[in-house]
Order: structure tokens, then sequence, then C-alpha cells
């Protein structure tokens, strides 16, 4: 319940955002007609649409995006009519054809339905349908929330229902907003010719909003502007009434539902759902948690033959949920690789869950790529549909379950460390099981490059941050990116913690893809290690890159993705280790400048 007050909430602020004002024209051509026989069935047909649109693009994947696309084409030719016809009511006798007459109809239903006591419900129910396939809120946190959280949960009846409780809190202020400004309407049409002048006036206000929102600046210039962010206001709801499960023994993790990696000790603002350092366990515990979930839902498997609960019965297994561009997931896989290999013949089965944060994880190849250069031998499912994450209802990367013989989970870990006790209940549990000779001795694991172990906890003050729009956060410029869109940046002066860019950019709900030669990503940032997830160009082309820290050459502080003057090249989609800071720990600038168009960039992980 504290979800859906949180999103109509977040719904009712957009009032205040300039991401409305599309919208406004639309919604006060309605001013002066019965609230309840006009304007609310075109605000339930707008909010219903927008929610319905949403769910699709948030779950439907690219085939959605562009359905949508063509409502809002024909979204816009209608309600061009529908502005045509109030600016020249004339015009609306001559316009019998099929198409057309539809615009027509919707923006004369009230003066007809007066007349000949017809209903004008059903056109202001369309006329919100249009409304709807056009409105682009500002994805501020709360929807943010709600569309992440989306991606990854699956189709559900909650997931629309959050979506329309945003949309009505919308609708709710809207509604508010014309109850208002219809008084003022009313006392000027009873001034002679002012009802008729005011009626042209909507007009022009509608055909200037449709063209905004066909030039893109509902979702270009609107999004940035500075006039009433309600960034800070949503944040602040986001962070009211979300409850934090304080429960749950974790190290570094990393959240589903579309936060930001954070350590308990980073000065960055957590954005909702992010890295967070939860409270040891302060001792292990195995009673029984439930039996094992299903593993059925997997696209394929990798290294072995789809492996299902029943047929696992008498083996100790671990579950691990990972996605292969974590930094958190990549510094636990060689722990659980040397577990599934030191006890492999004692009847330990290790299988990985690879459920994607990204969309580029979806991609069998690059899975399997990853698996062959992280030297995985343990089976794999891909876990593209969360089939086999929603069924063990796990919310973080990387999360270990850990199952008997008789099939119960006995004990579950969240997030990195904590490796000599994980492993103590893999020994225990092979015990239970009647094996003999368990070892007793712990893996002595020395990993290197981006899966070596992560600094101390207290020199890591800087957090995973995203650079796509859905969940990005402290961007330099308050005014925020400008989301969908071709644009060009300036450098900023950063704070620890803020990032920005140089040059042309196009940032996306995932993704900032550099469109010219020569532009710049940076961040000011205090850890040992600084990771970004890159990808190259859409075609597939290299992308050359030179990184530095502070201005100059990075030197001894090069990660293993760079050489000592900065050099390095985006070949495929992963995590690069770009720093890796050879003295004290400290804050630093950094910057990653692509020499080639086409980068694109997801998120920030430091270590």
């Amino acid at each position: 319940m504290i979800l859906f007050i949180l999103a109509y909430l977040g719904g009712v602020l957009t009032i205040v955002s300039p991401c409305i004002l599309p919208v406004l024209p639309f919604v006060f051509a309605r001013a002066g007609q019965p609230f309840l026989r006009s304007t609310l069935p075109m605000l339930i047909g707008m909010a219903a649409t927008f929610a319905a649109v949403a769910t699709l693009a948030a779950l439907g994947g690219g085939w959605a995006v562009q359905a949508n696309e063509y409502g809002r084409y024909a979204a816009m030719a209608l309600l061009a009519v529908f502005g045509t016809i109030l600016l020249f009511p004339s015009l609306s006798d001559h316009l019998t054809r099929p198409l057309v007459s539809l615009g027509a109809r919707l923006s004369q239903s009230a003066d007809r339905a007066s007349r000949g006591g017809g209903s004008k419900m059903l056109a202001s129910l369309l006329l919100g349908v249009a409304t709807g396939l056009l409105w682009a809120p500002c994805a501020g946190p709360v929807l943010g929330l709600i569309l992440t959280g989306a991606a990854l949960q699956g189709a559900s009846v909650g997931t629309t229902l959050l979506l329309l409780a945003y949309a009505l809190g919308a609708a709710t202020s809207l509604a508010l907003a014309l109850l208002i400004g219809g008084r003022a309407y009313q006392a000027m049409k009873q001034s002679l010719g002012v009802g008729e002048w005011l009626r042209r006036g909507v007009g022009v206000a509608v055909l200037v909003a449709v063209v905004a929102i066909a030039m893109g600046l509902d979702t270009g210039l609107l999004t940035r502007a500075s006039l009433a962010s309600t960034a800070s206001l949503e944040q602040g709801l986001v962070d009211r009434f979300r409850a934090q499960d304080q429960s749950k023994p974790s190290s570094v993790v990393m959240k589903s539902d579309g936060g930001a990696m954070m350590s308990a000790n980073s000065n960055g603002p957590d954005a909702g759902g992010s890295m967070t350092m939860a409270q040891k366990a302060a001792a292990i515990q195995l009673s029984a948690e439930g039996s094992i979930p299903s593993l059925d839902g997997a696209v394929q498997w990798l290294n072995s033959e789809p492996l299902t609960a029943a047929g696992l019965k008498g083996k100790v297994v671990l579950v691990d949920f990972w996605t292969y561009s974590c930094i958190n997931c990549l510094r636990a896989i060689p722990y659980v690789e040397a577990w599934a290999q030191k006890y492999k013949d004692q009847g330990l089965v290790v299988i990985g869950v690879h459920a994607p944060e990204f969309a580029f994880e979806k991609n069998a190849d690059n899975v399997k790529k990853a698996i062959g250069e992280l030297g995985i031998t343990y089976p794999v499912a891909i876990d593209n549909n969360y089939a086999i994450w929603r069924a063990f209802d796990n919310e973080y990367w990387p999360a270990h379950y850990f199952i008997d013989a008789q099939g119960q989970v006995r004990h579950h870990h969240f997030g990195e460390g904590d490796y000599d006790q994980s492993e103590r209940v893999i020994q225990q549990l092979l015990a239970e099981a009647g094996k003999v000779n368990v070892s007793g001795d712990i893996v002595n694991v020395k990993a290197t490059g981006a899966e070596a172990a992560a600094s101390d906890e207290a020199d890591v003050q800087s957090p995973e941050t995203y650079v796509g729009y859905l969940r990005s956060q402290n961007f330099v410029d308050d005014a925020g990116t400008v989301n969908d869109a071709a644009h060009d940046y300036v450098a900023g002066t950063p704070k620890l913690n803020e990032w920005g860019l140089v040059g042309n950019w196009t940032v996306g709900g995932q993704e900032a893809m550099s469109n010219k030669a020569d532009t710049s990503l940076y961040y000011r940032f205090h850890a040992r290690d600084l990771h970004l997830v890159l990808g190259p160009a859409a075609d597939g082309k290299p992308v050359r890159f030179r990184i530095t820290i502070d201005g100059k050459p990075p030197g001894d502080s090069h990660g293993v993705d760079t050489d000592t003057n900065g050099n390095g090249v985006v070949t495929e989609q992963r995590l690069y280790q770009l720093v890796r800071t050879s003295g004290a720990v400290a804050d630093h600038t950094f910057e990653i400048k692509f020499l080639d168009p086409g980068a694109q960039a997801y998120a920030f992980t430091f270590g």
C-alpha cells in the first residue's frame, strides 16, 4: 500500500513539473464543461492510456516502444484537428471525411450534446486517450523506481496499478487546477465576445502544444527546465516511505529496484534501492527457510543440460544470482568457482543464475563470452525473463542461496564478503548429507583485475552511479540531462560524487551515447578503483578512448583496461576497470575522452 501512496503522490507532484506543460492546453480546452461528464472522463482516459502504454514499454521491449510511436503520431494528428476546430469553428461543418470527422466530433461533441441531448462522455474519454498517448512525464525518482522495478519483476497487475496510481495522481492535480481555472474561464465568458476569443486562444495553445511535442520539446527542453524541478521532492518521498530491510545479513550488495550501489560510509545520496551495507549476522543460522523454488523458466542453460529442483534431491546446492557487468558479482565469482571445483566430488552442485540488469546482458552470446573469460565451469541458467529470480523472491546481485540434500533452503547471503562463513555453511550441509572427509580448510583466492577484492570500505566513498536517466543521480548540472535527444554539453566543476558530460551526447533510459568524436565523461570520485560499464558503437565498431586523473595520464594508477598513458579500446559491452590507484586514496577527478563516436556508457562502480 505504501508503494501505491508513493506512486500517487509522485504523480500529484507533476503539476509543478515543466513536463506537464504540453498537456495543459488539451486539459484546459475542456474548461467550462461539466466536470463529471466532460473533464473527468478525459482525465480517466489519459491516466488509463498512460498506464497501459508505460506498462507495455517497460515489459514489452522495443516493439512496444515502436507501436507507441505510431500511436503518438495518430494522436498528434487527431489533436491538431481538434485545435484547428477550436480556432476555426466554421471548418467543422466541412470536415466530413471519416478520419478527420472523428477529431471534429471530439471537439464539438459538448455543444451538440447540450443541444441534442447526446452524451459527451465518450468524446471526452477518447480525447483523454489521445492525450495519454502524448504525455511524457519527467522521469523523476518515483517514476524511475516504478519503471525499472516493472522491467525486473516482470508482468503483473501490480505493475500496471502502480503506473495507474502515478497517472491518477497527475490527473488529480490537473483536475484541481482545472476546477480553479474553470471558474475564471466562466467569468470571462460572460463578457460579450470574450468566449469566442477564449475558444480560439485555447485552439492556438493546443496547436502550439502539438508542434512542441512533434519537435520533441516535451522530452528534451522541458525535462531540463529548472524553474520547477520535482526531483528533490520525489526523492524525499522515496526516502520517507521506503522501508529498508535491515535484517538481511549482507556486505555490499546491489538491489534490483533501480537504485545505485552504495557503501555504508558513502557520502553520495542513495537513490532508493541502492548498494547498501547491511549488518552482518552474529551467527550462522541454518534453520529451514522453505523448499528450493522452481528452476524452470530459463531461456537457455550453459555448461549443463537444464537442471530441476527435483533432480537435485540428494545434492547440496548453491544458487548464485549474478550479472556479468556487476562489479560485486565479479568479485564474488572467484570464490564461487573455487567452491564448485573443491566440493564437486563431495556432492556440491553450484548453479549460476544470470539475471540481466542492462538490455545487452540479455544477449546469450555476451553471457557465453563472459563465462569463458571469467573461467566459470559450473552450470549457468540465463534467466532473461526473471522466472527463477521471482521464484526465489530475490532482490539482490549477488545473492547466494544454500540448499541442503533434502531440498530445503538453509541459508542465504546477499552481497560480497563473508566468504569464510559461506564456505563453512557448505561444509556443514555436506556433513549433514552424510559426506565424510569433508575438507575443513578455507579456499585461498587470489583474484586479479576487476575480480580482485575491494579495498578498505572506508576508502570507498563513491556510490555506483547510473548514466541513463531512469536511475541517474548527481549530475553536475542541476537542470539534469536532455533525455532521448542529442544535446551539446559543456564541462562543469564537479563536487565529490558528481559527474558530467562534454560534447554531443544522447542520454537514454539506460545509457548515454556519444554522437561525435572527442566527447568526454567525467566524475569526481573517492575510491581505489574506478570501473565503467561501456559498450562499443551500435554497429559493433570499436571505440578508442583515453583517460586522465586530475588532468594527467594515470601512470601506475591505470586499470587493467588502460595503459600508463590512459589509452584503451571499447570492444564489447562489459565492465571496464579504468583506474586502480597506486598511492593513497583521495578525491580525484576522472575523465574519459572517446576518440571515436558511438561509445555507450552505462554505470560507474567503485572499489
